[in-house]
Protein backbone atom coordinates (compact mmCIF):
# COMPACT_ATOMS: atom_id res chain seq x y z
CA UNK A 1 0.00 0.00 0.00
CA UNK A 2 1.55 3.30 -1.09
CA UNK A 3 0.50 6.94 -1.34
CA UNK A 4 2.31 9.94 -2.82
CA UNK A 5 2.18 13.64 -1.96
CA UNK A 6 3.77 16.21 -4.27
CA UNK A 7 5.40 19.33 -2.84
CA UNK A 8 5.07 21.98 -5.53
CA UNK A 9 8.01 24.40 -5.34
CA UNK A 10 8.84 25.03 -9.02
CA UNK A 11 12.39 23.77 -9.70
CA UNK A 12 12.69 22.60 -6.06
CA UNK A 13 9.58 20.38 -6.19
CA UNK A 14 9.74 16.81 -4.89
CA UNK A 15 7.60 13.84 -3.92
CA UNK A 16 6.85 12.27 -0.55
CA UNK A 17 6.37 8.51 -0.83
CA UNK A 18 4.29 7.10 2.03
CA UNK A 19 3.68 3.39 2.58
CA UNK A 20 4.90 0.12 4.02
CA UNK A 21 8.22 -1.64 3.35
CA UNK A 22 9.82 1.28 1.51
CA UNK A 23 13.27 0.69 3.07
CA UNK A 24 13.82 -2.60 1.18
CA UNK A 25 12.94 -0.70 -2.02
CA UNK A 26 15.04 2.36 -1.19
CA UNK A 27 17.56 1.76 -3.97
CA UNK A 28 14.83 1.78 -6.60
CA UNK A 29 13.60 5.17 -5.40
CA UNK A 30 17.04 6.76 -5.01
CA UNK A 31 18.92 5.38 -8.04
CA UNK A 32 17.32 7.83 -10.54
CA UNK A 33 18.89 10.75 -8.63
CA UNK A 34 22.45 9.38 -8.69
CA UNK A 35 25.27 10.29 -11.06
CA UNK A 36 27.39 7.53 -9.51
CA UNK A 37 26.20 4.65 -7.37
CA UNK A 38 27.42 5.93 -4.03
CA UNK A 39 25.57 7.66 -1.20
CA UNK A 40 26.41 8.92 2.29
CA UNK A 41 24.09 8.22 5.21
CA UNK A 42 23.89 10.18 8.46
CA UNK A 43 21.85 8.41 11.13
CA UNK A 44 21.76 7.96 14.90
CA UNK A 45 22.87 4.99 16.95
CA UNK A 46 19.34 3.91 17.88
CA UNK A 47 18.03 3.94 14.29
CA UNK A 48 21.23 2.30 13.03
CA UNK A 49 20.80 -0.65 15.39
CA UNK A 50 17.16 -1.17 14.36
CA UNK A 51 16.97 -0.33 10.66
CA UNK A 52 20.31 0.45 9.02
CA UNK A 53 20.90 -3.05 7.64
CA UNK A 54 17.46 -3.01 5.96
CA UNK A 55 18.28 0.32 4.29
CA UNK A 56 21.74 -0.84 3.21
CA UNK A 57 20.27 -4.03 1.74
CA UNK A 58 17.70 -1.97 -0.16
CA UNK A 59 20.48 0.20 -1.59
CA UNK A 60 22.68 -2.80 -2.44
CA UNK A 61 19.75 -4.28 -4.35
CA UNK A 62 20.12 -1.38 -6.79
CA UNK A 63 23.93 -1.63 -6.83
CA UNK A 64 24.41 1.42 -4.60
CA UNK A 65 27.27 1.50 -2.08
CA UNK A 66 26.99 3.58 1.08
CA UNK A 67 29.18 5.13 3.75
CA UNK A 68 27.58 5.78 7.14
CA UNK A 69 28.05 8.12 10.08
CA UNK A 70 26.12 7.28 13.28
CA UNK A 71 25.66 10.06 15.84
CA UNK A 72 24.24 9.83 19.36
CA UNK A 73 20.43 9.90 19.57
CA UNK A 74 18.71 12.89 21.16
CA UNK A 75 18.07 16.61 20.81
CA UNK A 76 21.54 17.49 22.14
CA UNK A 77 22.99 16.11 18.87
CA UNK A 78 21.72 19.23 17.02
CA UNK A 79 24.88 21.14 17.93
CA UNK A 80 27.77 23.06 16.36
CA UNK A 81 30.11 20.20 17.29
CA UNK A 82 28.05 17.64 15.38
CA UNK A 83 27.50 19.83 12.33
CA UNK A 84 31.28 20.24 12.14
CA UNK A 85 31.81 16.50 12.63
CA UNK A 86 29.27 15.69 9.90
CA UNK A 87 30.67 18.13 7.34
CA UNK A 88 34.28 17.08 7.94
CA UNK A 89 33.27 13.42 7.64
CA UNK A 90 31.45 14.09 4.34
CA UNK A 91 34.54 15.90 3.01
CA UNK A 92 36.81 13.04 4.14
CA UNK A 93 34.55 10.63 2.23
CA UNK A 94 34.96 12.87 -0.85
CA UNK A 95 31.22 13.42 -1.20
CA UNK A 96 30.67 15.59 -4.26
CA UNK A 97 28.02 18.17 -5.10
CA UNK A 98 26.18 15.70 -7.39
CA UNK A 99 26.09 12.95 -4.75
CA UNK A 100 23.21 12.24 -2.40
CA UNK A 101 23.27 12.47 1.39
CA UNK A 102 20.57 10.41 3.10
CA UNK A 103 19.18 11.75 6.39
CA UNK A 104 18.05 8.53 8.10
CA UNK A 105 16.38 9.10 11.44
CA UNK A 106 14.00 11.33 13.33
CA UNK A 107 13.73 15.08 13.26
CA UNK A 108 17.10 15.66 14.92
CA UNK A 109 18.99 13.77 12.20
CA UNK A 110 16.82 15.24 9.44
CA UNK A 111 17.48 18.80 10.62
CA UNK A 112 21.20 18.24 11.19
CA UNK A 113 21.92 16.28 8.00
CA UNK A 114 19.80 18.65 5.91
CA UNK A 115 21.77 21.60 7.28
CA UNK A 116 25.04 19.78 6.53
CA UNK A 117 23.82 19.21 2.95
CA UNK A 118 22.93 22.89 2.59
CA UNK A 119 26.42 24.13 3.49
CA UNK A 120 28.69 21.38 2.14
CA UNK A 121 30.28 22.60 -1.12
CA UNK A 122 27.62 25.36 -1.04
CA UNK A 123 24.89 22.75 -1.32
CA UNK A 124 24.71 19.04 -2.13
CA UNK A 125 21.52 17.05 -2.72
CA UNK A 126 19.88 15.05 0.03
CA UNK A 127 17.03 12.60 0.65
CA UNK A 128 14.97 12.41 3.83
CA UNK A 129 14.10 8.95 5.18
CA UNK A 130 12.27 9.84 8.42
CA UNK A 131 11.90 7.05 10.99
CA UNK A 132 9.60 8.67 13.57
CA UNK A 133 6.00 9.77 13.24
CA UNK A 134 7.01 13.32 14.16
CA UNK A 135 9.60 13.45 11.37
CA UNK A 136 7.31 11.80 8.81
CA UNK A 137 4.54 14.36 9.26
CA UNK A 138 6.58 17.45 10.05
CA UNK A 139 10.32 17.95 10.10
CA UNK A 140 11.17 15.93 6.95
CA UNK A 141 8.76 18.00 4.82
CA UNK A 142 9.25 21.63 3.85
CA UNK A 143 12.98 22.14 3.86
CA UNK A 144 13.62 23.56 7.32
CA UNK A 145 17.08 22.47 8.48
CA UNK A 146 19.23 23.54 11.38
CA UNK A 147 20.74 23.13 14.81
CA UNK A 148 20.05 24.49 18.28
CA UNK A 149 21.97 27.25 20.05
CA UNK A 150 22.32 27.92 23.78
CA UNK A 151 20.03 30.89 22.97
CA UNK A 152 17.20 28.66 21.74
CA UNK A 153 15.96 25.94 19.45
CA UNK A 154 16.56 25.90 15.66
CA UNK A 155 18.08 29.39 15.65
CA UNK A 156 20.86 28.41 13.21
CA UNK A 157 19.90 26.84 9.90
CA UNK A 158 18.67 27.21 6.34
CA UNK A 159 15.66 26.55 4.15
CA UNK A 160 16.89 23.71 1.94
CA UNK A 161 14.58 21.27 0.17
CA UNK A 162 15.28 17.53 -0.22
CA UNK A 163 15.12 15.65 -3.53
CA UNK A 164 12.77 13.03 -2.12
CA UNK A 165 11.13 11.91 1.14
CA UNK A 166 10.55 8.21 1.87
CA UNK A 167 8.12 7.79 4.78
CA UNK A 168 8.02 4.07 5.59
CA UNK A 169 5.29 3.59 8.19
CA UNK A 170 6.54 0.03 8.84
CA UNK A 171 9.36 1.46 10.98
CA UNK A 172 6.86 3.19 13.29
CA UNK A 173 6.19 -0.23 14.83
CA UNK A 174 9.55 -0.03 16.61
CA UNK A 175 8.79 3.30 18.31
CA UNK A 176 8.14 3.36 22.04
CA UNK A 177 4.52 4.39 22.73
CA UNK A 178 5.70 7.70 24.23
CA UNK A 179 7.64 8.56 21.06
CA UNK A 180 4.72 7.65 18.78
CA UNK A 181 2.35 9.81 20.83
CA UNK A 182 4.82 12.70 20.87
CA UNK A 183 4.74 12.58 17.08
CA UNK A 184 0.98 12.45 17.17
CA UNK A 185 1.04 15.92 18.75
CA UNK A 186 2.11 17.24 15.32
CA UNK A 187 -0.58 15.22 13.49
CA UNK A 188 -3.31 16.64 15.73
CA UNK A 189 -1.90 20.12 15.14
CA UNK A 190 -2.79 19.91 11.43
CA UNK A 191 -6.46 19.30 12.20
CA UNK A 192 -6.48 22.07 14.78
CA UNK A 193 -4.86 24.65 12.52
CA UNK A 194 -6.81 24.19 9.31
CA UNK A 195 -9.00 21.11 8.79
CA UNK A 196 -11.76 20.38 11.28
CA UNK A 197 -12.86 17.38 9.17
CA UNK A 198 -9.41 15.86 9.73
CA UNK A 199 -9.69 16.65 13.46
CA UNK A 200 -13.05 14.87 13.51
CA UNK A 201 -11.45 11.89 11.73
CA UNK A 202 -8.66 11.83 14.31
CA UNK A 203 -11.13 11.81 17.20
CA UNK A 204 -12.65 8.67 15.63
CA UNK A 205 -9.54 6.92 14.30
CA UNK A 206 -6.32 8.10 15.94
CA UNK A 207 -6.59 5.59 18.77
CA UNK A 208 -6.67 2.60 16.41
CA UNK A 209 -3.83 4.14 14.36
CA UNK A 210 -1.76 4.39 17.56
CA UNK A 211 -2.57 0.76 18.28
CA UNK A 212 -1.12 -0.29 14.92
CA UNK A 213 -3.77 0.06 12.18
CA UNK A 214 -1.47 0.53 9.17
CA UNK A 215 -4.03 1.96 6.72
CA UNK A 216 -5.04 4.59 9.29
CA UNK A 217 -1.39 5.42 9.97
CA UNK A 218 -0.81 5.92 6.24
CA UNK A 219 -3.85 8.20 5.97
CA UNK A 220 -2.80 10.25 9.02
CA UNK A 221 0.72 10.72 7.58
CA UNK A 222 -0.63 11.48 4.09
CA UNK A 223 -3.17 14.09 5.22
CA UNK A 224 -0.59 15.75 7.47
CA UNK A 225 1.92 15.91 4.61
CA UNK A 226 -0.75 17.22 2.20
CA UNK A 227 -1.58 20.06 4.56
CA UNK A 228 2.05 20.94 5.17
CA UNK A 229 2.84 20.75 1.42
CA UNK A 230 -0.02 23.13 0.60
CA UNK A 231 1.18 25.68 3.16
CA UNK A 232 4.86 25.37 2.21
CA UNK A 233 4.00 25.83 -1.49
CA UNK A 234 2.30 29.14 -0.59
CA UNK A 235 4.98 30.37 1.81
CA UNK A 236 8.27 28.49 1.62
CA UNK A 237 10.28 30.82 3.86
CA UNK A 238 7.70 31.49 6.59
CA UNK A 239 6.84 35.10 5.85
CA UNK A 240 3.10 34.54 6.29
CA UNK A 241 0.89 31.43 6.23
CA UNK A 242 3.67 28.99 7.06
CA UNK A 243 3.77 30.37 10.59
CA UNK A 244 0.43 28.58 11.11
CA UNK A 245 2.44 25.35 11.28
CA UNK A 246 3.82 26.66 14.58
CA UNK A 247 0.48 26.31 16.39
CA UNK A 248 1.44 25.33 19.94
CA UNK A 249 5.15 25.80 19.25
CA UNK A 250 5.69 29.22 20.82
CA UNK A 251 4.59 27.79 24.17
CA UNK A 252 6.11 24.37 23.47
CA UNK A 253 9.57 25.67 22.55
CA UNK A 254 9.67 27.79 25.72
CA UNK A 255 8.83 24.72 27.81
CA UNK A 256 11.43 22.65 25.95
CA UNK A 257 14.04 25.33 26.62
CA UNK A 258 13.01 25.44 30.29
CA UNK A 259 13.54 21.67 30.55
CA UNK A 260 16.91 21.80 28.78
CA UNK A 261 15.69 19.91 25.68
CA UNK A 262 15.81 16.78 27.83
CA UNK A 263 13.67 13.66 28.17
CA UNK A 264 11.56 15.56 30.70
CA UNK A 265 9.64 16.92 27.70
CA UNK A 266 9.77 15.56 24.14
CA UNK A 267 9.16 18.03 21.29
CA UNK A 268 5.77 16.57 20.39
CA UNK A 269 4.71 16.70 24.05
CA UNK A 270 5.64 20.38 24.08
CA UNK A 271 3.42 20.80 21.01
CA UNK A 272 0.40 19.08 22.59
CA UNK A 273 0.75 21.12 25.81
CA UNK A 274 1.38 24.22 23.67
CA UNK A 275 -1.76 23.61 21.58
CA UNK A 276 -3.79 23.29 24.78
CA UNK A 277 -2.33 26.58 26.06
CA UNK A 278 -2.88 28.33 22.70
CA UNK A 279 -6.56 27.36 22.74
CA UNK A 280 -6.88 28.41 26.39
CA UNK A 281 -5.42 31.85 25.61
CA UNK A 282 -7.63 32.10 22.49
CA UNK A 283 -10.71 31.35 24.59
CA UNK A 284 -9.82 33.90 27.29
CA UNK A 285 -9.25 36.54 24.61
CA UNK A 286 -12.70 35.79 23.19
CA UNK A 287 -11.44 34.34 19.90
CA UNK A 288 -13.03 30.92 20.33
CA UNK A 289 -15.82 29.23 22.27
CA UNK A 290 -15.31 27.86 25.76
CA UNK A 291 -15.69 24.24 24.70
CA UNK A 292 -12.80 24.37 22.18
CA UNK A 293 -9.91 24.08 24.66
CA UNK A 294 -11.83 21.42 26.60
CA UNK A 295 -12.26 19.34 23.44
CA UNK A 296 -8.56 19.66 22.60
CA UNK A 297 -7.52 18.51 26.08
CA UNK A 298 -10.10 15.73 26.16
CA UNK A 299 -8.76 14.22 22.92
CA UNK A 300 -5.14 14.39 24.06
CA UNK A 301 -6.13 12.73 27.34
CA UNK A 302 -8.01 9.99 25.46
CA UNK A 303 -4.81 9.36 23.49
CA UNK A 304 -2.80 9.15 26.73
CA UNK A 305 -0.79 12.27 25.93
CA UNK A 306 0.57 15.15 27.94
CA UNK A 307 -1.63 18.24 27.65
CA UNK A 308 -0.98 20.16 30.89
CA UNK A 309 2.08 21.91 32.30
CA UNK A 310 1.48 19.94 35.51
CA UNK A 311 2.54 16.77 33.67
CA UNK A 312 6.14 18.05 33.27
CA UNK A 313 8.37 16.75 36.06
CA UNK A 314 10.76 18.97 38.01
CA UNK A 315 11.05 22.72 38.46
CA UNK A 316 9.98 25.25 35.84
CA UNK A 317 10.44 29.04 35.57
CA UNK A 318 7.55 31.28 36.59
CA UNK A 319 5.20 32.79 33.98
CA UNK A 320 7.50 35.79 33.39
CA UNK A 321 10.43 33.43 32.88
CA UNK A 322 8.49 31.41 30.28
CA UNK A 323 7.42 34.60 28.46
CA UNK A 324 11.07 35.68 28.42
CA UNK A 325 11.97 32.34 26.78
CA UNK A 326 9.23 32.95 24.20
CA UNK A 327 11.06 36.17 23.33
CA UNK A 328 13.81 34.03 21.75
CA UNK A 329 11.30 32.46 19.35
CA UNK A 330 12.03 32.80 15.61
CA UNK A 331 8.60 34.39 15.11
CA UNK A 332 9.61 37.48 17.10
CA UNK A 333 9.58 40.61 14.89
CA UNK A 334 10.76 43.99 16.21
CA UNK A 335 10.72 42.48 19.69
CA UNK A 336 7.03 41.47 19.48
CA UNK A 337 6.15 37.78 19.91
CA UNK A 338 4.01 36.31 17.14
CA UNK A 339 1.27 33.98 18.36
CA UNK A 340 -0.84 31.44 16.52
CA UNK A 341 -4.32 31.72 17.99
CA UNK A 342 -7.58 29.97 17.04
CA UNK A 343 -11.14 31.05 16.28
CA UNK A 344 -12.18 27.43 16.64
CA UNK A 345 -11.10 23.91 15.80
CA UNK A 346 -9.50 24.04 12.35
CA UNK A 347 -9.38 27.86 12.34
CA UNK A 348 -5.93 29.08 13.37
CA UNK A 349 -4.55 32.51 12.54
CA UNK A 350 -1.32 34.47 13.11
CA UNK A 351 -1.38 37.62 15.23
CA UNK A 352 1.00 39.97 17.05
CA UNK A 353 -1.86 41.63 18.91
CA UNK A 354 -2.02 39.42 21.99
CA UNK A 355 -2.29 40.81 25.50
CA UNK A 356 0.73 39.34 27.32
CA UNK A 357 -1.15 39.88 30.57
CA UNK A 358 -3.63 37.19 29.48
CA UNK A 359 -0.77 34.92 28.42
CA UNK A 360 0.84 35.45 31.84
CA UNK A 361 -2.45 34.69 33.56
CA UNK A 362 -2.93 31.41 31.63
CA UNK A 363 0.66 30.35 32.32
CA UNK A 364 0.39 31.27 36.01
CA UNK A 365 -2.75 29.15 36.34
CA UNK A 366 -1.07 26.27 34.49
CA UNK A 367 1.97 26.50 36.76
CA UNK A 368 -0.21 26.54 39.88
CA UNK A 369 -1.55 23.20 38.69
CA UNK A 370 2.09 22.17 38.34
Amino acid sequence: MREQVHVDLADRSYDIEIGTDLLPQSGTFIAPFLQRKKVAIITDETVAALHLETLLAGLRGAGIEAVTLSLPAGEATKSWANIQKSVEWLLSEKIERDDILIAFGGGVIGDLAGFAASILRRGIRFVQIPTTLLAQVDSSVGGKTGINSPHGKNLVGAFYQPQLVLADVSVLGTLAPRDYLAGYGEVAKYGLLGDVAFWDWLEENAKSAAEGDVSKRIYAVKRSCEMKAEIVARDEQERGDRALLNLGHTFGHALESATGYSDRLLHGEGVSIGCSLAFEVSQRLGFCAQEAPSRVRAHFKTMGMKCDVSEISGDLPDADGLISLMGQDKKVRAGVIGFIMARGLGEAFVTRDVDLGVVKSVLSDALLGH
